[in-house]
């Protein structure tokens, strides 16, 4: 697929040119003459990589920066000051707001074409699919260190073996580490003011955690609790921020990451507040079908306590009991023991409310 370049300049000859010279190279150009016109284009279209001249009517080129990154779809599109500025204090500034790189005109064409393909490149690394495992982990690591901009954060992973029910971390201590889950599952337990627990998220093989701690500089506010034997891989603060700090790309994964655990957080509350108890419960069981059925079984099985399960749904273990025991005799799901097998999920998720 070719690759699409927006290019919003004001100046008609030199996005002629420029434009030129950009589809001469082989990329399909769009261009846009104002700021306003760009911002516009870039939301409709999320082109690969943006160029984009500084000193523009209707908006500049800092405003068209700052209105894309407020946008998630289009925050991390790589983005290229072009300016016949050349002040150090305007470099700054762009980069700062997070530009990945800055040319000044009149520029050679070589010069453009080579920061194009840096900068797609690096991006390409950070779009790429990694396997959920410590295999994809290293794999991600190693890429970035090819980079050569953090070598240490992959020579400094230390692992850690925890046992079912152990504790990875309190709620109220520092954050010291990234976690990557290597193996196996963990949930995080908030406690009310009651002294009930409560379940805010739930974490598989190949997922991160901690970072929420880390890119909001504070304290633990969950305590992390093993569900089964888990293989954790730990990858120091200070190593992880560095990285976050000296790669755009890489800081727009995490952000995005930590903007879908917000919403999903308030969407678990708006459902706590609103939602019945029988359909708190049929979307927890869908929810741990969504997060540990990695092979798209007919009919999972869940095997979790009753406990921790009225602890994702927000209710007493007695109500789950009997609302289990509800779904059993409407043929929704089985139950052996403390496993449950789900039968209908169609049926879970259409519960109504």
């Amino acid at each position: 697929m070719q690759t699409k370049i927006l290019l919003i300049e004001d100046n008609l000859e030199m996005r002629e040119n420029t434009a030129e010279i950009l589809e001469l190279s082989g990329y399909k150009v769009e261009t846009a003459e104002n700021g306003k016109e760009g911002v516009e284009k870039a939301k409709s279209t999320l082109p690969d990589l943006i160029i984009c001249d500084i000193m523009m009517p209707e908006l500049d080129g800092y405003g068209v920066l700052y209105r894309l990154n407020k946008d998630t779809d289009t925050a991390s599109i790589p983005f290229i000051f072009l300016s016949a500025k050349a002040e150090k204090t305007d470099v700054r500034k762009g980069m700062n707001m997070g530009a990945d790189d800055y040319l000044t005109k009149p520029f050679e064409e070589s010069d453009l074409i080579n920061a194009i393909q840096s900068r797609l490149k690096k991006n390409e690394i950070v779009k790429k699919d990694f396997s959920k495992d410590e295999a994809g982990i290293n794999s991600f690591l190693s890429e970035i260190s090819g980079l050569d901009e953090l070598k240490k954060i992959a020579e400094n992973k230390k692992r850690k073996t925890f046992r079912k029910k152990d504790t990875i971390f309190y709620e109220g201590d520092s954050a010291q580490y990234l976690f990557f889950i290597a193996k196996g599952k963990v949930k995080t337990v908030r406690t009310n003011t009651d002294g009930k627990e409560f379940t805010s998220e739930l974490y598989n093989q190949g997922d991160f955690l901690g970072y929420t701690t880390l890119l909001e500089n504070c304290i633990y506010k969950d305590m992390a609790t093993v569900l089964e034997d888990t293989e954790v891989l730990l990858i120091p603060k200070d190593d992880f921020l560095t990285l976050i700090y000296s790669n755009r790309d890489v800081a727009v994964k995490f952000i995005k990451m930590l903007t879908n655990s917000i919403q999903e957080k308030e969407e678990q509350m708006l459902n706590l507040a609103y939602n019945s108890v029988r359909k708190r419960v049929a979307e927890a069981l869908v929810t741990l079908n969504n997060k540990y059925n990695t092979k798209n079984e007919e009919h999972f099985t869940i095997n979790i306590t009753r406990e921790d399960l009225a602890s994702i749904v927000g209710t007493a273990t007695e109500t789950v009991i009997r609302t289990l025991s509800e779904f059993k005799d409407d043929k929704f799901i089985d139950i052996q023991g403390r496993t449950i097998t789900l039968l209908n999920l169609d049926k879970l998720k259409k519960m109504p409310y």
